[in-house]
């Protein structure tokens, strides 16, 4: 099998998390600069490959669309032209953010760690990842 990757896709930057060979974990892997992710993903794709894209979808509480929700959803339709072949799916981020916060603190982050605006970025993937894979 091939990894699937995770993005959460931020105006600035934007968290990645990938599976193991088998896809059933998710780990997360970085936060690299949104306007260089199309290049990265290439690049990865060529050095490891990948089976599927996942993307958090920013959804409000109420299941609307968010202030993020259309660049997004345009960065998806970006994905699927690059990497025509290879499945890109939306999955609901509500309260991915928050989770990871809470697993930062469990985990025994210490603050300074947590406070790194890219930590949270990745993590926030792998748990958007895991999400994917539990309700596959």
């Amino acid at each position: 099998m091939t990894k699937i990757i995770a993005l959460d896709i931020g105006s600035k930057r934007t968290g990645i998390a990938e599976t193991d060979d088998l896809q059933i974990i998710a780990s997360p892997k970085e936060t690299i600069a949104t306007d260089k992710l199309i290049n990265y993903l290439q690049q990865l794709n060529e050095e490891e490959g990948f089976a599927e894209i996942v993307v958090g979808d920013p959804l409000n509480l109420d299941g609307g669309d968010s202030d993020n929700s259309e660049r997004v959803r345009k960065f998806v339709i970006q994905l699927k032209k690059k990497f025509n072949g290879i499945p890109v799916i939306l999955v609901d981020e509500r309260f991915s953010s928050k989770m990871a916060s809470e697993a930062m603190i469990k985990t025994g982050m210490k603050k300074k760690q947590r406070q790194q605006k890219g930590e949270i970025d990745k993590i926030s993937a792998a748990i958007i990842l895991q999400s994917y894979l539990q309700g596959r």
